[in-house]
């Protein structure tokens, strides 16, 4: 996989490799100023708005970026457009995710549109794995002779990602009371109480 296809992060880095200290300093622009707009909700990705919402950081003029000497200009932002393309709100969004266009909060409601977007393809992933006729069970405390279906790779990437510092640091959260996760500046809460210590044994035991 072209390195410019990963994350944003990672794209700077490729991107900047090399590159003079002007370009360096405009992508790094560009950069913080996508990351300002994600973290107010918005997903405008177009290189006039990019241009207008980061002259304070220096991001160059919206023409200098879609000249042809702006092609990594263009490509940060590409980056970013494809990363977060998962948060933009389905036409076909089903009854059960409907409530999620009424949060109020820009930044909240991009949060829960990805949540919930990663949820659909978890269980797009389980439908495809788990056979019709499969039993799932969980552990009540009762003994069970129950060995349990083993976590592949990815999916205990998955869990454990939900508990990472890069993860609590992106969408601003904090260990709560008794397992839950909440926001650091409202205190409200993003996982429920148990989250963390459900996250743990899953880990640990599938």
């Amino acid at each position: 996989m072209n390195k410019q296809q990963g994350t944003p992060k990672e794209a700077l880095a490729f991107l900047t490799e090399g590159a003079s200290n002007r370009v360096q300093r405009s992508l790094e622009a560009i950069y913080k100023t996508c990351e300002e707009q994600v973290k107010k909700g918005v997903l405008d990705f177009s290189c006039s708005n990019i241009a207008q919402q980061g002259k304070s950081n220096g991001v160059p003029a919206a023409q200098s970026i879609r000249n042809k000497t702006g092609e990594k200009y263009r490509s940060l932002i590409a980056a970013f457009a494809k990363h977060y393309e998962i948060a933009k709100p389905s036409k076909n969004r089903g009854p059960h995710s409907s409530w999620i266009d009424e949060i109020e909060d820009p930044a909240l409601r991009l949060q829960v549109n990805i949540l919930d977007a990663q949820k659909k393809k978890a269980e797009e992933i389980a439908r495809e794995i788990v056979p019709i006729d499969q039993v799932i069970e969980v552990y009540d405390g009762v003994a069970t002779s129950y060995a349990g279906r083993k976590l592949n790779i990815q999916e205990k990437e998955a869990l454990e990602y939900l508990m990472s510092n890069e993860f609590f640091r992106r969408f601003n959260l904090e260990v709560g009371k008794n397992g839950s996760v909440v926001d650091k500046d409202t205190g409200k809460t993003f996982f429920p109480v148990a989250t963390l210590d459900a996250l743990a044994k899953a880990i640990e035991n599938l």
